[in-house]
């Protein structure tokens, strides 16, 4: 087979040669002015923690029109000098200024709190060492002063970060500042990467390449997934340079180690190119491993239940707690919309269906019914077969927005359709979470009909509780096909923790408001 010419391969990757993302001053002056913001929120938090607290002045006039400190205020001045800086190194400690890449509101809050709490402790334990020098040596401060001094920096903080990420997605859906990318591989999970980032440009970045994973040959497409297909593996570190990307993701296993480690020496540290490694998740150990020795010989023990028995305990209280807070909580709700399904057609409130949850027992599912009594299931059953099977013709989008869930299906009534959008038809389920039977967060039950058509590793989906909500419902929904759901479910079993658990909690909230597609 015949290799393309490193010439003609030049002229593909000046093609699509990314123009300048932005003036190289905007990333630091908005990184500046962050840092301003802090500081002045660091200040002004702790002088309405003072005021709040003990109501007494902050400055005094001492005459000739010149301001000082208040008697009162004078101890927790020496306190200031402090304040300021320690909070600034803590958010620079936890990367609150980074600005590059992808990002997560709730990743974005969790750092908040960790640099807010960790700084007011630093704070406190200068406070109460140093105590403002001999002056204040005998000083008796006010703990709560402090405690105000978290809470408010804490929520100045967090609408501030809030705020700026806001901005930052609105600039990034326009198409503005987006990091050009090169993707290395044409096989499933490029497939899956370049229609993540085109459909997501919120997270900020622009796939302007491929580039084959093996030989440019006479039958190497020009495009991939509309993307140009511009080099080869060999020519990699020829078509950074040519086409001025700043990432590179790699998405092909088979690539050489060796030859990824010489294109990072020659242009990645030169030109400050990220590289990033996106294998199929068969080809990863998971997280949850041990290392062990077998006499001289080290060992990777695999973790054989997804989780250990102290982790089903606290899963299980945390789903008690959710689930009879949110029932709680919800309760109007329930009234409401069991009127509006009684009123919209005749039948039963409830839909009572078999699902099939851990280790294959099957349970009975509720939701409210959003369905006509007594419709015929053959429509949904033929296409759930040719889903799981993978054909082609279950994507009822395009290529551009893949859809693979069944539209306009006329079992669904009017009232049905609103509830589905909203996910307003789950609520009874989480009757099922205090059962026992479900979890908040796991993986979609599935019907018995739907269990017979899974290969043997779709059945590993059924190693965890199913739940209210997963990794799915809040990374793609419908636009995944069912084997990238699959992935997706093995990836959350294999790497559960209860903040990941709260970190889809909290994204389900958006997708929720958004109206996205139901299952």
């Amino acid at each position: 087979m015949r290799v393309e010419p490193l010439d003609n391969l030049s002229v593909r990757a000046r093609a699509v040669r990314a123009e300048g993302r932005a003036p190289q001053w905007v990333v630091p002056a908005v990184r500046a002015t962050l840092v301003a913001i802090d500081a002045v929120i660091a200040g002004a938090s702790f002088l309405a923690a003072f005021y709040w607290r003990e109501g007494e002045r902050i400055a005094a006039n001492v005459g000739d029109g010149r301001v000082t400190w208040s008697a009162e205020f004078a101890p927790y001045a020496a306190v200031l000098l402090f304040v300021v800086p320690v909070r600034l190194l803590a958010h620079a400690y936890y990367d609150l200024y980074r600005l590059r890449g992808e990002f997560s509101y709730v990743e974005d809050g969790v750092r908040v709190f960790k640099a807010t709490a960790v700084a007011s402790l630093l704070i406190v334990a200068v406070t109460f060492l140093y105590r403002g020098g001999t002056e204040y040596r005998a000083f008796s401060y006010s703990r709560g002063v402090f405690v105000l001094d978290f809470l408010f920096a804490l929520a100045a903080y967090g609408a501030l970060r809030l705020a700026a990420r806001s901005a930052q997605a609105a600039v990034r859906r326009r198409g503005i500042n987006l990091i050009p990318t090169l993707v290395v591989g044409r096989g499933e999970a490029a497939a899956l990467c370049i229609k993540e980032l085109r459909a997501r440009p919120e997270i900020g970045y622009r796939v302007i390449g491929v580039v084959e994973s093996g030989e440019a040959t006479a039958e190497t497409p020009e495009s991939f997934e509309g993307v140009p297909v511009v080099s080869d593996i060999g020519h990699l570190a020829e078509t950074i340079r040519e086409t001025r990307a700043n990432e590179v993701i790699v998405t092909d296993p088979q690539v050489s180690g060796d030859l990824l480690f010489d294109v990072m020496m020659r242009v990645g540290r030169l030109r400050g190119v990220e590289f990033r490694l996106a294998p199929s998740l068969f080809n990863c150990l998971p997280r949850k491993t041990e290392i062990d020795q077998i006499g001289a010989l080290p060992m990777i023990q695999l973790f054989r239940e997804p989780l250990s028995g102290a982790a089903r305990v606290v899963k299980r209280t945390v789903d008690v707690f959710v689930a009879a807070l949110a029932l709680l909580v919800l309760a109007p709700f329930w009234i409401v919309v069991a009127a509006l399904v009684r009123l919209d057609s005749k039948g039963p409130i409830f839909y009572r269906q078999e699902r099939v949850g851990m280790d294959g027992r099957v349970f009975l599912f509720l939701k409210f019914r959003t369905m006509r009594a007594g419709a015929d299931d053959q429509l949904h059953r033929d296409y759930q077969r040719k889903l799981i099977a993978g054909e082609t013709e279950t994507n009822l989008g395009d290529e551009r927005r893949p859809v693979y869930k069944l539209r306009d299906d006329p079992r669904v009534t009017r009232v049905g359709r609103v509830l589905r959008r909203l996910s307003l038809d789950e609520l009874p389920q989480l009757l099922n979470v205090l059962r026992g039977d479900m979890s908040v967060v796991g993986p979609r039950p599935p019907i018995p009909y739907e269990v017979e058509a899974y290969e043997l590793w779709h059945r590993k989906r059924l190693d965890m509780k199913p739940g209210l909500t997963g990794l799915w419902q809040v990374s793609g929904r419908n636009r995944l096909s069912f084997d990238e759901m699959v992935r997706l479910d093995l990836f959350y079993i294999e790497n559960w923790s209860l903040l990941l658990d709260l970190k889809i909690i909290l994204r389900t909230l958006p997708v929720m408001l958004r109206g996205d597609d139901a299952y």
